[in-house]
């Protein structure tokens, strides 16, 4: 059998298929629960920034992506306005334990980056825990910068919560 024939077929799509969005919900109440041990109180921040997506996003300026990997979804994300103007929010990246170590995650960014772009965005900004080091290192290697940080009590656990920060304006230079 040859080295292509044993490549996953990998598509990065628009998440605008019945189930998606419920999907996104589902795979990190899940997931989350299996690694880190947060259980409802995660899973119902996921649905709200979901249902709040789902319920009054603009197509011009908002998207959500699925990445499928061999007609399966692996990973998600999605990109909605902030309350600033011109400023976009990256939310909900993950990428299933089985499709990690594929380039899911980084592909899944430079899709929601190119649509903030082309969208006017002059930033975008996100918000995740210190110990998300995998996807930590994908948003570092897309320039992104750590502007804030505080000890938190969240999801039943002393975590660390981080805001990142990207200026689409000054391109940036690894």
């Amino acid at each position: 059998m040859s080295e292509e024939a044993d490549r996953p077929n990998v598509v990065i799509r628009a998440a605008d298929r019945p189930g998606d969005l419920g999907w996104v919900v589902m795979a990190h109440g899940e997931i989350y629960d299996r690694q880190f041990g947060w259980g409802a109180d995660f899973e119902a921040l996921v649905a709200r920034i979901v249902a709040d997506y789902a319920s009054g996003h603009s197509p011009a300026p908002e998207a959500a992506w699925v990445a499928e990997v061999d007609g399966e979804r692996a990973g998600c994300v999605l990109l909605a306005a902030a309350d600033e103007p011109r400023v976009a929010k990256l939310r909900v990246l993950l990428v299933t334990p089985t499709a990690r170590g594929l380039g899911l995650g980084a592909r899944l960014v430079e899709e929601s980056l190119t649509f903030a772009r082309a969208a006017g965005y002059r930033s975008v900004t996100l918000w995740t825990t210190g110990n998300l080091v995998s996807a930590r290192r994908i948003y570092e290697n897309f320039g992104f910068a750590l502007t804030e940080e505080e000890p938190a009590h969240l999801f039943g656990h002393d975590l660390v919560g981080q805001t990142w920060t990207l200026d689409l304006v000054t391109p940036f230079t690894p």
